[in-house]
């Protein structure tokens, strides 16, 4: 499960995580990190998902910036990680997550999952790419600006009832707008949620939304 280098379709060069399987893949799974980078959490959840016989891998969305960038949960580590999305590029956001795609394509179906800034990019991979067959977003703050995109593979989305940075009203724009992609919305649950590591992780939530994403997967990817 190494670390690894992609090249981007515009020549930038960033690094990534891969879990793979033991046996053969069923397919493979694109992880999306928050702004935290590819930390301990989000190579986590590759080999979670690498347990479930995917291929999974985690591109190093900020390497644009700063090389290898990842931190933990502190104060003054989450004030440095929002510094990295001051002013966001979602198109490099794309174009990284692309060549995730392309290095996993040939194993299968690929889908793919993203948890806060990656929820958002999840959801605009699913409407803007080609080759995904399906998107998981977790608390995807920035999903109800661009819910007038169709999503071209089917997309469930994960929120927290109490989640203090995605009020209710945002929630209900996009499930509004989107129809066609399955919204979930978790009671007690704040932001970060599904992360063990951080004094939000909602264990009940996280347990739910984590089996409709499995399950989600196993329908649409393999």
């Amino acid at each position: 499960m190494p670390d690894l280098t992609l090249t981007a379709a515009d020549g930038h060069r960033l690094g990534a995580w891969r879990a793979d399987p033991a046996a053969t893949p069923r397919g493979a799974i694109v992880v999306i990190q928050e702004i935290f980078g590819v930390n301990s959490h989000i190579r986590s959840i590759c080999d979670r998902l690498a347990g479930l016989g995917y291929v999974a891998i985690a591109p190093a969305l900020f390497d644009r910036s700063e090389r290898d960038f990842r931190c933990g949960y502190s104060a003054a580590e989450v004030e440095r990680a929002r510094a990295f999305i001051a002013d966001p590029d979602w198109d490099a956001f794309l174009v990284d997550t692309e060549a995730a795609r392309a290095a996993v394509a040939g194993v299968g179906k690929v889908g793919i999952v993203g948890f806060c800034l990656g929820g958002s990019v999840a959801f605009l991979a699913a409407t803007r790419l080609e080759g995904f067959a399906a998107a998981s977003g977790f608390y995807g703050g920035r999903v109800a600006a661009v819910a007038d995109e169709v999503p071209r593979c089917p997309t469930q989305l994960h929120y927290g009832a109490e989640d203090a940075g995605i009020p209710r009203s945002n929630v209900a724009s996009v499930r509004a707008k989107r129809p066609d992609c399955a919204v979930f919305v978790y009671e007690g649950a704040g932001h970060g949620f599904h992360c063990d590591e951080r004094a939000s992780f909602h264990p009940e939530a996280s347990r739910q939304a984590w089996a409709r994403t499995v399950d989600f997967f196993a329908t649409h990817v393999g």
